[in-house]
């Protein structure tokens, strides 16, 4: 796709994977207008439009007036994985409520030709990956497995889905791509790894649980690059793994960690529950895009260590 003075549209640009999606898209040449609920983070830069605006609440106009030709929808809220009773109606609001307020402008935007929205693997069953003892192996999972989200944010994203599905048989006036992404962690993240980056570096203790499980864990520069390249690539509506497909155990994490910062202080703990073994099967997206992820974990929490530091003044 020619880039060059593209409109377009990111929600959530604030966020982790926002701030590189953004960055790469103005390297790219294209005209973006940003919408988020939070101040504009110093790392975006200048050339962006950037609007604070609470998008659960969003005029249609705002949208409809810049008239994009291409939306990626990344706004969202999220809790671990045990949500709590209050994020029932955050949910609901940041969620559900504000993605169809997205897609609903969407809908009169003339010259919208794709709309990426960013989803997440937690829609897939978690009986697919879940088990009573630790997996020798992950459980790969492909766009097609049963569907039971595992969360309220599992359920909120799934819905999106299903209202862009009816939509584009409805109107049919833009082609939509869901990116089911995995976990991601990046620059200033609220993610586990960069969590414990930051702990490391204080002098913390990291307290770890079930270091046996498995994820597949995808750098946020990767993120945004395989949005840019699904946007490029896919011409029609298409629902799509953003993961490496490879997935890392958390003793993995927590020795890289080391090797980065080997003062690291960390307490094993015992936790009963079930393990998670997840991982994504990718040959979807490398068939259509002609394109895969290309950070490793261990360069990922090596540039992870490296800002980090750099953002504490730590030698």
């Amino acid at each position: 796709m020619y880039w060059k003075n593209k409109k377009i549209l990111v929600t959530g640009g604030a966020g982790v994977i926002g701030k590189e999606l953004v960055n790469k898209m103005i390297e790219l040449g294209a005209n973006i207008l940003c919408l988020d609920i939070v101040p504009k983070p110093k790392e975006l830069s200048n050339m962006v439009e950037y609007r604070r605006v609470d998008l659960s609440n969003v005029k249609s106009e705002l949208i409809k007036e810049f008239n994009p030709e291409v939306i990626f929808h990344l706004a969202a809220t999220f809790e671990r994985t045990e949500e709590t009773p209050e994020f029932w109606e955050d949910n609901f609001r940041n969620n559900i409520i504000l993605s169809h307020n997205i897609i609903d402008a969407a809908k009169k935007c003339v010259n919208l030709e794709k709309f990426i929205f960013a989803s997440s693997y937690l829609i897939y069953s978690p009986n697919l990956y879940l088990f009573s003892k630790p997996p020798i192996n992950s459980r790969k999972l492909k766009e097609t497995e049963l569907v039971n989200p595992r969360n309220l944010v599992g359920a909120a994203k799934y819905y999106t889905e299903k209202e862009l599905e009816f939509i584009n048989k409805m109107f049919g006036n833009f082609i939509s791509i869901s990116a089911r992404i995995y976990r991601v962690y990046g620059f200033g993240s609220r993610d586990v790894i960069s969590r414990w980056v930051r702990m490391a570096l204080n002098g913390d203790e990291l307290i770890v649980f079930q270091k046996e499980n498995m994820f597949d864990y995808i750098f946020a520069g990767d993120v945004a690059e395989g949005l840019i390249k699904m946007a490029e690539n896919v011409n029609r509506d298409e629902i799509i793994n953003l993961g490496t497909g490879t997935a890392r155990r958390i003793e993995d994490v927590i020795k890289i960690l080391r090797d980065q910062i080997p003062d690291i202080k960390v307490k094993e703990i015992e936790k009963e529950g079930l393990f998670e073994a997840s991982c994504a099967d990718i040959s979807n997206l490398i068939k259509l895009t002609g394109w895969q992820p290309k950070v490793a974990l261990e360069e990922g929490i090596r540039r992870l260590v490296e800002y980090e530091r750099d953002q504490m003044g730590v030698e």
